[in-house]
């Protein structure tokens, strides 16, 4: 398949699996911030086009699973889609995690680009975030960036949610990173 449609998105087309991963969040049950090394398992598989009227979108349906190091059931998990938009230059990245909470970052990248920067803000109407009752009461997500890096078959990604977090009267940088290579073409 001609992924040259996928534009900055056609090197993530695989399985990917990264040992490296770093999550620094609010732990509930210790009552403070701290770091989780993970791994993590991630899918990206190639569909489109879709239209709507002139805008023609070329996608990748993804599903991530992170794992911390000594356990074998996920702890956190997204489902979701990459899209790419050529006429507008535009890279969205659209996903739900379980706990309630729903993303759709989005920024503007070249058709070559290897790195770039997604973003999304709480009220936005184009690129936003949206969480249920309970989450925007005591942890309510008010920014998401991701800056994403494709080099072969090396991916990697770093990003931060802010969250205004009840418990610590305050703001929470809650950051995931890490690195993964790929293990085949196959999704």
């Amino acid at each position: 398949m001609p992924y040259e449609l996928w534009g900055p998105l056609a090197g993530l087309v695989g399985t990917w699996e990264g040992h490296h991963g770093i999550d620094v969040s609010f732990h509930n049950v210790k009552g403070k911030i701290q770091e989780t090394p993970f791994y993590e398992k991630t899918s990206f598989k190639p569909f489109g086009p879709v239209e709507n009227g002139p805008q023609v979108l070329y996608g990748l349906d993804y599903r991530t699973a992170a794992y911390r190091m000594d356990e074998d059931f996920p702890f956190h998990t997204e489902l979701g889609y990459w899209m790419w938009d050529a006429s507008n230059q535009q890279v969205m990245r659209c996903f739900t995690v379980p706990r309630g909470f729903t993303v759709l970052a989005g920024g503007t990248v070249l058709p070559t680009a290897t790195k770039f920067k997604l973003e999304a803000e709480l009220g936005s109407t184009s690129y936003g975030l949206l969480s249920n009752k309970y989450l925007d009461e005591v942890a309510r997500s008010t920014r998401f960036d991701v800056v994403v890096s494709v080099d072969g078959d090396s991916f990697s990604y770093d990003e931060t949610t802010v969250v205004e977090h009840q418990r610590t009267n305050g703001i929470v940088l809650h950051t995931d990173r890490n690195t993964l290579k790929r293990l085949s073409w196959e999704a």
